[in-house]
């Protein structure tokens, strides 16, 4: 499905539309292609550290059990050596 889509005006350095255009150009896409696929990365990227972030400060309010620690790092030691 293709989404409506907005053209916005973005200054570049020369050095910089310079790598993009090589990259584009090494993916076989064009400059605005490469440009949405950047941003998206950026955004999710962004959405992932939000949550990690987030994770880490429900772990400093409820520090986790060293019980439940111990078994979970028991089940990946097994995982891991199935593997």
């Amino acid at each position: 499905m293709v989404m409506a889509r907005k053209e916005v005006l973005v200054q570049l350095d020369d050095g910089l539309v310079a790598q993009l255009d090589a990259l584009a150009h090494a993916l076989s896409i064009n400059r605005s292609e490469l440009i949405r696929r950047a941003t998206k990365a950026l955004i999710d990227a962004e959405v992932v550290a939000k949550a990690d972030q987030e994770l880490q400060e429900a772990y400093r309010r409820q520090p986790q059990d060293r019980r439940m620690a111990k078994v979970g790092l028991e089940m990946t030691q097994a995982t891991l050596n199935e593997w």
